[in-house]
């Protein structure tokens, strides 16, 4: 380009009288609006649209901001872009300042997730993972901090290059806040809509420290493994079930788990221990037949009477600080077993001074296996 096409450009563009910028994207958030050297005529009309704001930064410095509406670029419109200036007594035409478009319009439907499973501690079922993920609404508040602390210099800057930073931040306060929570595991899929609101509550603060407010957040998924989810339903359904039927299935799942599994001692050791239990259980349930006769002590009359009932050992046992119970042994085994109590667990009978943890207790120290006998000499 010849001089004479630089000085037909200069005075082009100098003597451009309106300020405005017309969206056609649906990602911008900011947009710098250009012109020859930076530079705006005296009296110029700056047009802010709606769901737009206007801010002017000079050298760096957040100046004046617009609101939508219609003005005319003048010291009295321009008071601290004036002070700025030092302008006392008007200014020349052309004047240099830099300006920003920013829409604050609400920005929806964007996208969260935990990038890495979240790890939570459970009281019944010890450390557990979840996943969740989300969606999140948020606007500019407060378009000047936004453009100095966030924009910089960026000519136009789009909410892509916000999200990484949004989502990273998200993440981190899900997961304080779910941790601080102390919630049942079951209860987090169960909640996401509490959940969610005390989530937008607890990052709502850091959203606005940069001048961007959280309009919406939602939690729309928590998830865990098949295996755990499993395991919660089947713990669910113990106050539905009889206990005695449900420790019989309990054994029989075991055996036959054990039957598939012959080369090992550990899986061995727990068909034994189950078919003791499922004996004594067909033991008393036979009570009054065979047994009962062969145990008879006759009378002077010779009328047969039967020996006293054997009293069953009752267990009382701890879950959360609560006491539940009476329970039988084989009822407490299945306990044990389905993860209801662990080896920590308080529990108590008659006789014993003071609760003490069930792997102190001799007679339940078979749940915690070790309990199959050596090889038979020889062999």
């Amino acid at each position: 380009m010849d001089i004479f096409g630089k000085i037909k450009e200069k005075l082009s563009n100098e003597f451009i009288d309106i300020v405005e910028w017309l969206d056609y994207t649906d990602d911008t958030i900011a947009h710098r609006f250009e012109r020859y050297q930076n530079e705006i005529k005296n009296g110029a009309k700056l047009i802010v649209r709606e769901g737009q704001t206007a801010v002017f930064v000079n050298e760096g410095q957040l100046a004046d901001v617009f609101t939508p509406g219609t003005y005319d670029l003048t010291t009295q419109n321009l008071p601290i872009l004036t002070t700025l200036k030092g302008w006392k007594y008007g200014f020349n035409s052309p004047f240099k300042a830099e300006v920003y478009f920013v829409n604050t319009h609400l920005f929806t439907d964007e996208k969260w997730g935990t990038k890495n499973p979240v790890t939570l501690s459970d009281e019944r079922f010890g450390l557990v993972e979840i996943r969740a993920f989300g969606t999140y609404a948020f606007k500019i508040s407060d378009a000047g901090k936004f453009i100095i602390d966030i924009v910089g210099t960026d000519s136009n800057f789009t909410n892509f290059e916000i999200n990484e930073h949004l989502k990273s931040l998200i993440a981190t306060r899900f997961t304080d806040t779910v941790g601080e929570a102390n919630l049942p595991i079951e209860l987090y899929a169960a909640n996401t809509t509490e959940l969610s609101d005390t989530c937008r509550e607890v990052m709502a603060p850091e959203f606005e420290s940069v001048g961007i407010s959280l309009e919406k957040f939602y939690i729309e998924n928590v998830s865990m493994p098949e295996d755990l989810k499993k395991e919660i339903f089947e713990y669910s359904r113990l106050d539905k079930l009889d206990m005695q039927k449900l420790a019989q299935f309990k054994a029989a799942k075991a055996m036959e788990a054990a039957a598939k599994n012959e080369g090992g001692t550990a899986g061995a050791g727990m068909g034994m221990g189950m078919g003791f239990v499922l004996a004594q259980q067909m033991g008393s349930m036979m009570g009054g037949g065979q047994m009962g006769g062969q145990q008879a002590f006759p009378q002077a009359g010779g009328t047969p009477v039967p020996p006293p009932m054997p009293v069953q050992v009752q267990y009382f046992y701890a879950v959360n600080g609560a006491q539940q119970g009476p329970v039988s042994l084989d009822q407490l085994k299945a306990l044990f077993a389905n993860r209801t109590i662990n080896r920590e667990s308080l529990v108590w009978k008659q006789g014993m001074a003071n609760w003490a943890p069930l792997q102190d207790v001799e007679e339940l120290k078979s749940f915690l296996g070790g309990n199959t006998p050596p090889p038979l000499p020889g062999t």
